[in-house]
This record gives structure tokens, C-alpha cells and sequence, in this order.
């Protein structure tokens, strides 16, 4: 798991995704243009939350999240999304 130095401001989260899958369950290999994009995730960064409403997610959670869900970042090499936890679908 990173060790990120951000730290997202009220319920944001930030979301290091997971490899996106190079082989079908039969064996086929994806060309990285056919590559679906991953809606998996592990939870790297949590804001405190809001005034009313507590943060439900924490750091090394593994969540699913929508397809275009949240903003893409790089961070020291690293692809990174950070989100609302509104976005989060649900924690696995």
C-alpha cells in the first residue's frame, strides 16, 4: 500500500485502483486499447468528513466505485483517483 503525504479535505478519499485485467477468463490476452478501466479499488487517503456526517470508509478498505467516477492524478510515479464517498459503491 503508498504512503501518501495528501491528505483530501472533508469527504474526499483517495483510491489507488487496481490492475486493470490482461487476460479473460479463458486465456485470451487484452491489447491495452481493449483494457476496461478498473472500478476496484484500495482506500490510501481519508478527509476527516463532514460536520454531520463521519467518514465510513478507511485507509486499506478495497472498494468499488462507478466507471467515471472521481478525478485521475499522478502522484511520485503512482495513478491515483480521488472521489466523494458518495462515489464509493460499495466496500468489499
Amino acid at each position: 500500500m503508498a504512503n501518501l503525504t495528501i491528505t483530501p479535505l472533508a469527504d474526499r478519499v483517495i483510491v489507488e485502483p487496481a490492475a486493470a485485467e490482461t487476460k479473460t477468463a479463458s486465456g485470451i490476452i487484452i491489447p491495452d486499447t481493449a483494457q476496461e478501466k478498473p472500478q476496484k479499488g484500495t482506500v490510501v487517503a481519508v478527509g476527516n468528513g463532514k460536520k454531520d456526517e463521519p467518514m465510513t470508509v478507511k485507509v486499506g478498505d478495497t472498494v468499488l466505485y462507478g466507471k467515471y467516477a472521481g478525478t485521475e492524478f499522478k502522484y511520485e510515479g503512482s495513478d491515483y483517483l480521488i472521489m466523494r464517498e458518495s462515489d464509493i459503491l460499495a466496500i468489499i
